[in-house]
């Protein structure tokens, strides 16, 4: 069974061959402008440009909770803009994040990730700004990604 690799670096800059896709999570009402999107939109454009057009609704899949935009970076590099979090702020005392939204990004990441036969990249999504809890994603990602033969690697920014 594989199991999740942690490494110290930057997930923007993902280790390995082949194919990869590097995903992080973005919220539902088309902000963009803190936390590990920053780094992202210091290497490429294109991630925040296309993830502005898809909340204008100017591409697909529809914009909303569970929903992934793939962005291809570079050849045989894409960004996933994974839309799990509900808006940026603490609402009625829970965090942004959505689990189940989520998991149902990360079913998408698989799927596409199989399809090209990707490894899989990210920072320890959903922990930041979001609000999640590391050990709540760690589980989505094994039973999604890992339980598929999906090689993960989580980035530690040092």
């Amino acid at each position: 069974m594989n199991e999740i690799e942690f490494i110290n670096g930057d997930a923007t800059q993902p280790t390995g061959n082949g194919a990869k896709i590097i995903v992080h999570i973005c919220n539902d009402i088309g902000g963009w402008g803190a936390g590990f999107v920053l780094a992202i939109s210091k290497r490429w454009k294109e991630p925040e440009a296309a993830y502005r057009r898809w909340h204008a609704g100017q591409s697909n899949p529809p914009f909303e909770l569970g929903q992934v935009q793939f962005v291809p970076v570079e050849p045989q590099l894409w960004v996933a803009n994974m839309i799990g979090q509900r808006g940026i702020r603490r609402s009625g005392g829970k965090p942004p994040i959505r689990y189940e939204a989520v998991q149902s990004g990360l079913e998408k990441v698989a799927q596409f990730a199989q399809e090209l036969s990707a490894s899989v990249h990210m920072p320890r999504i959903g922990c930041g700004l979001a609000g999640g809890k590391w050990e709540e994603i760690e589980i989505l990602i094994e039973s999604t990604l890992v339980a598929n033969g999906i090689s993960v690697t989580v980035y530690d920014f040092a």
